[in-house]
């Protein structure tokens, strides 16, 4: 079975019966036999976890955690949105380079307790950032369901205020939240309340705005993960970098990375030999990853409601030029 898979299915048989944890122990005892000790020692770490982060699931404490993230104004909305991934919108398909950066994250936040014996630190703080559509947000999204962790995203609608000082105190109340209970917080498009302190007319409150998203970064010590993206890294105020302990691009894909997209996306569809030729994938060059994975679900819907058996270059290439149109409108 796959070692992700096993990790998390421990975390569920964690909170279940007293006869699955027995199981898991078994499981446990024979992954050593089998000289897979790198393996039994992270399961064994999901075995021993506390019971706070079960105690966080509860209805009643989570319920009081949820109502602590209103904003200090007499506004009603939360100041956050709080999901536990149960599966993802698509896999990732990423370069090589880039998806060792991901597993990464994931192996150190999986060992941070063999870390912590050594006095090691696993990255905490990840800066994810180009083009629109690559999978910058998917990649939170990967990291909460990799972790079992949820995912805590910041609402910057409800957060920002008109009045003064109060947007900075609304983000300090998220991130003294973030560092009790484990999650990831993502703070989507950052670059909200990061721009350059130079970049705007209103110097003194975005100062101020950056200046508490600094301090807070750097006081970071939660026992989850903080995720941030940006489509526009160039405008960020330069020191936001130095306070994230990895900060790596998720770009556009390339040549392979589309053909592994567009096989994912027709995988539940039969496909015309040659459909996916290299000519067709030449035509995607600068496509995002959400772009390549419509195109392909549009294809396919084409296909179907034509009745055709199979997916056709005809029916990729009409799905394109409905992307166009839908970018380009008249």
């Amino acid at each position: 079975m796959n070692a992700q898979l096993l990790r998390r299915l421990f975390k569920a048989i964690n909170e279940g019966r007293p006869a699955l944890k027995r199981v898991a122990a078994e499981i446990v005892d024979e992954q050593k036999r089998q000289g897979h000790a790198r393996l039994a020692t992270q399961l064994e770490a999901v075995l021993e976890e506390q019971v706070e982060e079960a105690a966080e699931s509860s209805s009643r404490s989570h319920g009081a955690a949820i109502r602590e993230l209103r904003p200090l104004s007499q506004r009603q909305e939360l100041m956050v949105t709080i999901t536990r991934p149960e599966q993802l919108q698509h896999h990732m398909v990423l370069a090589d380079a880039v998806e060792e950066r991901f597993v990464r994250i994931e192996q150190e936040f999986a060992a941070r307790d063999r870390l912590a014996n050594h006095g090691l630190v696993p990255r905490r703080r990840v800066l994810l950032y180009g083009p629109p559509g690559c999978g910058k947000t998917l990649g939170a999204h990967r990291l909460a369901w990799t972790t079992g962790l949820p995912l805590m995203q910041v609402r910057f609608d409800s957060l920002v205020s008109s009045l003064f000082g109060e947007t900075a105190a609304n983000l300090r109340k998220v991130f003294e939240h973030a560092q009790r209970m484990p999650s990831v917080l993502l703070l989507d498009e950052c670059d909200y309340i990061a721009k350059s302190r130079t970049a705007r007319h209103d110097v003194g409150e975005v100062s101020r705005i950056v200046n508490t998203l600094l301090q807070l970064l750097d006081e970071f010590r939660g026992p989850g993960l903080l995720v941030a993206t940006t489509n526009i890294d160039r405008e960020l105020d330069p020191a936001l970098f130095r306070r994230f302990d990895d900060a790596f691009q998720v770009p556009a894909p390339g040549e392979t990375e589309s053909v592994r997209l567009l096989q994912m996306a027709l995988s539940g569809m039969c496909v015309a030999t040659n459909a996916l030729g290299p000519q067709f994938v030449k035509s995607l060059v600068g496509a995002s990853a959400a772009d390549v994975v419509r195109i392909a679900q549009d294809a396919a819907k084409l296909a179907v409601l034509e009745n055709h058996p199979e997916v056709r270059r005809e029916h990729l290439k009409r799905a394109i030029d409905i992307h166009q149109s839908r970018e380009n409108p008249v």
